[in-house]
């Protein structure tokens, strides 16, 4: 797994506590947007139409992810493209391009390279997932909704957007109770997660607080 690139950019008006929890969010989130699975090779999803993946695509695939894992950026993004000259049909490649540009605050390149994994795959969760984080950068919270609605409807599984869908409903909605119901379904799906734990439980409380103070009201 390769180490996250800078990610200090669209942090403004976000108090200290939420700022550290959105650091964590941008953190994950660019760690599983690289599309390569856990021994750096396409995962089913990047595979090519006809299933078969050739040795020569594997080993373009791996120089590509070994000069992400080494923060290589320049390097990954040529490897990525010679990749992408070759076999055109992996979503993954693209994703993976996506975040080193948006990495290099090239926005409107990242949303090229998304848009182009999303054509081979309109329902490639990764992809979804990047354009997701793509959207809520740039103040478009309802986009970004959709686009993480949209991946965990294809992917239920998929723990990510889950994760992106609580800091989005938390930070940016002020939707605590639905915050907690994806908190709780990424904790489900990823394991023991301690900060995340230690997040449900602090929504556990503001959430009971806050129908506490319904009812009093009522």
């Amino acid at each position: 797994m390769w180490s996250p690139p800078s990610i200090s950019s669209g942090l403004t008006s976000v108090p200290g506590n939420a700022l550290r929890r959105l650091l964590a969010a941008l953190a994950i989130a660019l760690l599983a947007g690289c599309a390569a699975g856990p021994d750096g090779k396409p995962p089913p999803a990047a595979r090519a139409a006809d299933g078969d993946v050739p040795a020569a695509a594997l080993t373009l695939y791996e120089r590509a992810t070994a000069a992400m894992a080494a923060g290589d950026s320049i390097e990954a993004q040529l490897r990525f493209q010679e990749f992408l000259l070759e076999y055109p049909a992996y979503p993954g490649a693209h994703v993976n391009l996506a975040i080193l540009k948006a990495d290099n605050g090239d926005d409107e390149a990242a949303r090229e390279s998304i848009d182009a994994a999303l054509s081979l795959d309109p329902d490639y969760a990764p992809a979804l997932n990047q354009l997701g984080m793509l959207l809520r950068r740039n103040g478009d919270f309802s986009g970004s909704e959709a686009a993480y609605l949209k991946a965990v409807t294809v992917n239920p599984d998929y723990a990510l957007a889950h994760y992106n869908l609580g800091v989005l409903n938390e930070l940016y909605l002020q939707r605590l109770d639905v915050a907690l119901e994806h908190f709780e379904r990424y904790q489900e799906l990823t394991g023991d997660d301690e900060q995340v734990e230690k997040w449900i439980a602090d929504l556990r409380r503001r959430v009971e607080a806050s129908q506490r103070t319904a009812n009093v009201a009522d």
